[in-house]
């Protein structure tokens, strides 16, 4: 790795501006109608929807670090409308009430447009739709599978592009093939969160960070400082859940890494395309997903140390070397007029997984314990959709409202088991992704159209079936 990459630092997304400044911790026990753990996209947006609902209440948020800390402010800023879990949903459920889950996921793309203009949020928002790009035989049998069911799920406006049509969009190098969605666009995370955090503030609503809660229990949110009671408390901490008394367990940290290049010049984007700033991904089983930023750059992102042993967290985003060139070289193997371009910043973060891998929002009525997340990659978009659902539960339970459409969601009040513990879980973490990419390699030199059985060992053993 270059001596001249900015390694860490939060992300990326915070070079230009810089971190906001800092809001006061909690000075003492306190009490309000709502509190609410986690300053990211969950939390500030249950926050923004309550406020607006009931001006009157007295909502507090409690933010470990700052708001933006975690995943909400180092995503690869993709809204849009993929929520982990769906086909379980159909499962258990029935077909019907997916359709409506997924309906629901296409309407919150546009929700978190709407919503940001409404606020004045200025968050690079382009939405150029989501290309899922197939660059293996293996990986064009499954991204065909994957479109035809996402056309069984309502989604008739996605289309299927041979290999010209996908590089008139963008010209990704052995690229067989696309599937292309509207339903989707590029943002700048950190814009988003912090310009979200200044709304709800000037709503009413009291933020205190630097303020991690230790633990929650009915009615009290715990931290160093003092103790705030209330008849709500909504856990929203995502991946740094494991941190909080008794949920070691509960979601894995999973760690995601990305890279941004320099500027582009024009001759550069001339030779990549990519004129519609459409967000791209790939069909491989350790899967990489890029943007091209608004000023011009290509952020880029994949699985890199996929977990940490006890379910720790990284320090402030700093990324192992390794990880850093195998994700350079996926971006050069992808474009490879590219070769020469400078990798300026690289960082990572977590993701919350499920044992099952399925986004929950739930609220329990006995205790007015809430929570939201396990939305594996999948959350800038999702977490506007179960923050509306919280809204929604803690109205119903309060007598302030009836069931809506929302609370009526298949993944409402969703259960699943915990993860196993140490040493089982790493080992358990740390072969499946050893056995995707083993399964990536074998596809990329193989001729057929089948995907290596090696994903589908890895698929039973991570729970994703």
């Amino acid at each position: 790795m270059s001596s001249s990459v900015v390694n860490g630092g939060v992300s990326f997304w915070y070079a230009q501006d810089g971190f906001p400044e800092p809001r006061e911790p909690l000075p003492g026990d306190t009490s309000a109608d709502v509190v609410i753990v986690g300053g990211g996209y969950t939390g500030l947006w249950t926050a923004y929807y309550l406020i607006k609902a009931a001006p009157s209440l007295r909502i507090v948020v409690l933010e470990q670090k700052f708001c933006g800390y975690g995943a909400s402010g180092r995503n690869g800023g993709w809204l849009y409308n993929g929520i982990a879990g769906r086909d379980r949903y159909a499962r258990l459920h029935g077909k019907d009430a997916a359709v409506r889950l997924q309906r629901a996921m296409n309407d919150t793309v546009d929700e978190v447009i709407r919503a940001a203009g409404a606020e004045g949020v200025d968050a690079d928002i382009h939405k150029g739709g989501v290309l899922e790009v197939a660059r293996t035989p293996a990986q064009w049998g499954r991204l065909k599978a994957h479109h035809e069911q996402e056309l069984s799920y309502g989604e008739t406006d996605r289309e299927l592009y041979g290999a010209r049509e996908t590089a008139g969009r963008v010209r990704v190098s052995d690229a067989v093939g696309s599937s292309w969605t509207p339903h989707g666009a590029r943002i700048h995370p950190v814009k988003l969160v912090t310009g979200l955090a200044e709304a709800v503030e000037a709503q009413g609503v009291t933020i205190h960070e630097s303020t991690p809660v230790t633990e929650i229990r009915p009615r009290h949110a715990v931290t160093p400082y003092g103790t705030v009671r209330a008849p709500y408390v909504l856990r929203c901490t995502e991946g740094f859940t494991a941190s909080i008394k008794g949920q070691r367990r509960t979601w894995l940290p999973m760690n995601s890494s990305m890279i941004a290049t320099e500027p582009l010049t024009e001759e550069q984007w001339a030779a990549v395309g990519w004129a519609g700033r459409e967000t791209v991904g790939d069909m491989a089983h350790a899967y990489m997903y890029a943007q091209r930023t608004a000023e011009g750059r290509i952020a880029l992102g994949g699985r890199g140390v996929p977990y940490r042993f006890g379910s720790r967290t990284d320090n402030d985003g700093r990324t192992q070397a390794e990880t850093v060139e195998a994700l350079r070289e996926i971006l050069v193997g992808m474009f490879p007029a590219l070769a020469r371009v400078r990798v300026e910043h690289a960082w990572s973060g977590v993701l919350g997984v499920p044992r099952d891998w399925c986004a929950t929002v739930t609220l329990d009525r006995s205790t007015g314990l809430g929570w939201a997340g396990g939305y594996v990659g999948s959350g800038v978009a999702t977490a506007n959709l179960a923050a509306r659902t919280l809204r929604d539960l803690v109205r119903h339970d309060s007598g302030q409202d009836g069931r809506t459409e929302l609370t009526e969601l298949p993944w409402v009040g969703h259960k699943v088991r915990k993860w196993e513990p140490e040493p089982l879980r790493w080992l358990g973490v740390q072969g499946m992704y050893a056995t995707y990419r083993a399964a990536d390699r074998r596809e990329s030199v193989a001729p057929g159209a089948e995907s290596s059985r090696l994903a589908r060992v890895a698929d039973r053993v991570a729970g994703r079936g």
